[in-house]
């Protein structure tokens, strides 16, 4: 049975928090990347960026649906969720458009536990941790590659 540390790529490319999302852009088309892992001064996971992440910054701002009574102005919903919809989209660093708390696996999770994960979830990137640590990454064309070559 094929496991995360048999197909993951160990010392993975990573950024902070602060890198410039440009910075993040171009390293990610050169090494033709997905995402990175988002790490702290110490080295810890604190999130995850992926090429969907910076693309978001260019898509169109779907504006919350209203209803006018009287002379007020009332949205339906989205509120918190147009907020966040702007700040990402307006975003220049790293941690204003990283996704938090990201899906980890552990280095022992079966390759179909990670295609599950990545399938149902929708994720393109996944973390491996070992006790909390980071030590590796697992993207699509890693799986990919797994599944081609019959693990």
């Amino acid at each position: 049975m094929t496991v995360a540390r048999e197909i993951m790529t160990a010392e993975p490319y990573t950024v902070t928090p602060q890198t410039p999302v440009r910075d993040l852009a171009a390293e990610l088309t050169a090494r033709n990347y997905s995402g990175a892992p988002v790490v702290d001064t110490a080295g810890r996971l604190v999130g995850v960026v992926t090429v969907s992440d910076v693309i978001y910054q260019r898509k169109n701002l779907h504006l919350p649906t209203v209803i006018a009574i009287f002379d007020a102005v009332i949205p339906i919903g989205g509120g918190r969720e147009m907020d966040h919809q702007i700040s990402k989209m307006l975003g220049s660093t790293v941690g204003e458009i990283m996704t938090d708390n990201p899906t980890t696996v552990e280095e022992d999770t079966p390759l179909e536990d990670i295609a599950t994960i990545m399938s149902e979830q929708g994720k393109h990137l996944l973390p491996v941790t070992r006790g909390g640590a980071l030590v590796g990454v697992i993207d699509r064309s890693d799986v990919l590659r797994a599944i081609v070559k019959g693990e």
